[in-house]
């Protein structure tokens, strides 16, 4: 990402709702381009949620054209139905991004906690409220599910240029403050 615009789509794969954001990458700032959450409820079942899943993704791709994809890995969980369920979601997402030939990354929840707020196990609340200061917008989506497919998007390009939160290039917070004066709130 050196130089020249990346577009990343991150998607936070879901059954029940479904969330995306989109940024661009320009000279290593982050711009917010789309967010966004489905309600996937009104479907009857699995297999149309599936659908409807696949097409809004290829919907977001063929929009936005994205450089890449990120998206959040599923989770182990103690309900088995419903970790199949997500992972059913994860792989529609990931065969509708494939079909136009952009990369995926997959990523943990508590990598992505851990990239956007330094803590591994944050709430979405507190996510959401880093993301809004990161991407600067001024309305918090209705749905967090909307700020977790962002938080997939954001967490990518943390990785991808050696920004983590509370890291940059190991130089710790004195570095990052540094290198992130746009960041820090007085």
């Amino acid at each position: 990402m050196t130089g020249k615009e990346t577009i990343i789509l991150g998607i936070d794969p879901g059954t029940s709702i479904f969330g995306y954001g989109v940024i661009r990458i320009e000279k290593k700032q982050i711009q917010l381009i789309a967010l966004g959450s489905v309600n996937l409820s009104k479907y009857s079942n699995h297999q149309l949620k599936l659908k409807y899943i696949f097409e809004r993704v290829r919907y977001l791709v063929d929009e936005y054209k994205p450089d890449l994809c990120a998206i959040e890995a599923p989770f182990f969980g103690k309900n088995v139905q419903s970790m199949l369920k997500l992972g059913r979601a994860q792989g529609v997402s990931m065969a509708a991004v494939l079909t136009r030939d952009i990369p995926i990354e997959e990523y943990s929840p508590r990598k992505i906690k851990q990239a956007i707020t330094g803590n591994g196990n944050a709430s979405k609340e507190q996510v959401a409220a880093m993301l809004q200061s990161i991407c600067k917008f001024k309305e918090m989506p209705k749905n967090l599910d909307a700020t977790d497919g962002l938080a997939v998007a954001v967490c990518h390009h943390f990785q991808t240029s050696g920004r983590i939160q509370g890291k940059t290039n190991n130089k710790g917070w004195k570095g990052f403050i540094q290198d992130n004066p746009d960041r820090i709130k007085s």
